[in-house]
């Protein structure tokens, strides 16, 4: 079976995780300062801080925007992390509807759903395609309110020339098994003022104002003295997740580059479909081709989906829209086109490693749909 997603590994990752092992700093040490200072200049952010998940990574960056007890506009159309993270912070999400092209936050309508007691908006790069953000800021600075983006899907990604992650606030990373980047588990958040870097670095180490690898190296031999200044979480990068983050971000232009050459040949041969709409790449955006998210015509994604397995080619849907969850019903509203949209949705496998049969066999197997 061609699985959905699958990290493009090779022997740089295991001849650096050696390394790395051997050194005896597997925790938080070195190599996640070197991989956040890496991480920082590819995006052009002032500061990056690692976090052990892009969960973690939006629960913290929520935090340090102050949204507890308010409102945050959010999209349904994500994985439930990004919601979640809002009701960590004893928050409540005002969902706003989607792009039906991009499945992106409808920018035009989250002014409309501003009150005085929204506190940020959160909008998710979906597939790894960026959000309209111009709008999104116009909005933003109009009401002085932060923007946290969740690129969990668009690492290496450009909006107008300018790389996702320099642009708002807040961004979130994730580097998980199945991201362009992947570390297995890991994320990061990427600030523009040096009191944001340093509050995620106290809250993600337990409050702790400095880490153990600072008062063993950085402080030129062990100080066992450290202050508490706050309630933080256990919540930072290891070595070992950092580690395979440095060869994948050297990796990242390459392997995103092939994944759009991958996206080229699916869009020319499905071209002729009427039954399936293919994903779209707005002027102005690059997109990291995360995934590639196609729209089957009503009523037949689940026999397409059983069509696909039985020819070897594994897929998925990215999402159901989180507001449908049982728990979510409290802050639930009609999203009209989220709602129609991912009941068509499939998601086929996208991933640097495809080899070239792979790729005629999918292509071959979506062409003998008969529906």
């Amino acid at each position: 079976m061609i699985p959905v997603f699958r990290p493009a590994y090779d022997d740089e990752e295991w001849v650096a995780l050696r390394d790395t092992l051997r050194s005896g700093w597997i925790g938080l040490g070195p190599k996640t300062k070197e991989f956040e200072e890496a991480f920082a200049a590819y995006v052009q952010a002032p500061f990056a801080v690692g976090m052990n998940s892009a969960t973690a990574a939006l629960h913290l960056g929520l935090k340090i925007l102050n949204v507890e007890g308010g409102e945050v506009i959010t999209t349904p159309m994500t994985f439930i992390s990004t919601n979640h993270a809002i009701l960590y912070n004893n928050a409540r999400p005002v969902f706003c509807d989607i792009e039906e092209d991009t499945l992106n936050i409808n920018a035009e309508q989250i002014e409309s759903l501003i009150t005085p007691d929204t506190r940020a908006i959160v909008c998710i790069h979906y597939g790894g395609h960026p959000c309209d953000m111009d709008r999104i800021r116009q909005i933003a600075e109009a009401y002085h309110l932060p923007v946290l983006e969740d690129a969990a899907h668009a690492c290496g990604a450009l909006y107008h020339g300018r790389h996702i992650g320099s642009i708002s606030e807040v961004t979130v990373f994730s580097f998980h098994a199945v991201k362009n980047l992947a570390t297995g588990e890991g994320g990061m958040v990427t600030v523009k003022s040096p009191e944001q870097d340093a509050w995620l670095r106290r809250l993600r180490w337990m409050g702790i104002d400095k880490s153990t690898y600072d008062r063993s190296i950085v402080d030129q031999g062990y100080s066992w003295y450290y202050s508490v200044t706050e309630v933080g979480y256990k919540c930072h990068m290891s070595d070992i997740a950092a580690t395979l983050g440095l060869v994948q971000l050297r990796k990242l232009e390459r392997t995103n580059a092939r994944r759009k050459e991958i996206v080229e040949v699916y869009n020319r041969e499905f071209s002729d479909l009427n039954w399936l709409t293919l994903p779209v790449e707005k002027p102005g955006v690059v997109s990291a081709h995360h995934n590639y998210v196609v729209k089957v015509e009503d009523g037949k994604r689940d026999a397409f989906i059983a069509h696909m397995a039985e020819h070897g080619v594994a897929t998925s849907v990215h999402y159901i829209p989180n507001h449908l969850y049982d728990m979510y019903k409290p802050y639930r509203r009609v999203l009209p086109v989220a709602e129609r949209v991912w009941k068509k949705l499939v998601t086929l496998p996208l991933f640097p490693d495809l080899t070239e049969g792979q790729i005629d066999q999918i292509v071959s197997a979506v062409r003998a749909f008969e529906r």
